[in-house]
């Protein structure tokens, strides 16, 4: 119950606190566009950019902390994809958008976030590490995977052009490309700079986790509620499981194990309705998974604090 009260709630009552000024209009949604337009496009990137800047790489970078969680997210993508062509019988531009919901979990907004309150700010490195390709490799396989879904004759060369254009242009992938850059070449940032950086940067979470329950207003549990509830059980249950044991057959130190899998338990983020409603396929259904599974997480990650310790 202290797992519950004192990791757990203070997220998701920030979250709490923007759906209920939003619903009652103490909060118009032009202004929930306008912060998370802030957050996505500006704190975030400045945060990942932070953190990438001055993470040890040799201590933080380990390939088998990210075969262990990416891993986890392909059999997740897979499990999505193949359940909602398969089983629910979507056409395959809408089913892809169903493996981006549960290939990307909310690593930054809520992983970062519960797993800094479980364990602490040092305990962060090996979330860094995963977030540092999280972006890039999710957009990189969905974004592919969804532009030869549409291809229709396009050629391999004129669909991988596209692929690399949306990546260029992604804001988490340019803020993790320059703190890598900075990393690498040993720039240091002059005093005023970085604390500029790290005052945007400790904004970030908050005000996205404000402005996520600001979003989660408009969304309303609607559409296929049976494939909606197959992305909560791939998100909530299957990944992290994978993960799990990709993690204790490779042998990873706790601090890792404990981040993969908790990082891999996370619900899809609000990427999963911005990736589908970019290509105006399943946007209802993942708008309602986004809501349902955001909820369903407060006693999915309980479960999983739990079994971690």
């Amino acid at each position: 119950m202290s797992a519950l009260i004192d990791v757990i709630l203070p997220v998701f009552l920030v979250i709490g606190f923007g759906y209920a000024v939003t619903w009652r209009g103490w909060f118009s949604s032009d202004a929930v566009d306008a912060l998370m337009r802030f957050t996505q496009n500006f704190a975030i990137p400045v945060l990942l950019f932070s953190a990438i800047s001055t993470l040890d790489l040799a201590a933080n970078f380990d390939p088998a902390l990210l075969v262990s969680f990416y891993t986890g997210a392909v059999v997740g993508f897979l499990a999505g994809l193949f359940g909602a062509r398969f089983l629910f019988h979507r056409p395959w531009p809408d089913s892809v958008a169903v493996g981006f919901a549960t290939l990307f979990s909310n690593s930054v907004l809520l992983g970062l976030a519960i797993t800094e309150n479980a364990w602490g700010p040092e305990a962060l490195g090996p979330n860094f590490a995963i977030i540092a390709f999280h972006a890039p490799f999710c957009y990189t396989l969905g974004i592919t995977a969804m532009e030869f879904a549409r291809a229709q004759g396009r050629s391999i060369p004129a669909t991988l052009a596209s692929v690399g254009a949306a990546m260029a242009r992604n804001p988490l992938v340019i803020g993790i490309a320059l703190g890598a850059a900075v990393n690498l070449t040993g720039l240091a940032l002059p005093g005023a700079l970085r604390e500029a950086v790290e005052l945007i940067a400790r904004a970030a979470l908050p005000a996205a986790l404000f402005g996520l329950g600001g979003v989660l207003v408009r969304y309303r549990p609607e559409g296929d509620l049976r494939l909606v509830g197959w992305i909560m059980a791939v998100s909530l249950g299957l990944h992290p499981a994978i993960v799990w044991v990709m993690g204790s057959a490779l042998d990873l130190t706790p601090g890792q194990f404990r981040s993969a899998v908790l990082t891999a338990a996370m619900a899809p983020g609000i990427n999963a309705y911005v990736f589908a409603n970019m290509y105006g396929v399943a946007k209802r259904v993942a708008a309602t998974a986004v809501l349902a599974a955001t909820a369903g997480s407060i006693l999915s990650v309980w479960l999983w604090l739990a079994v971690l310790g």
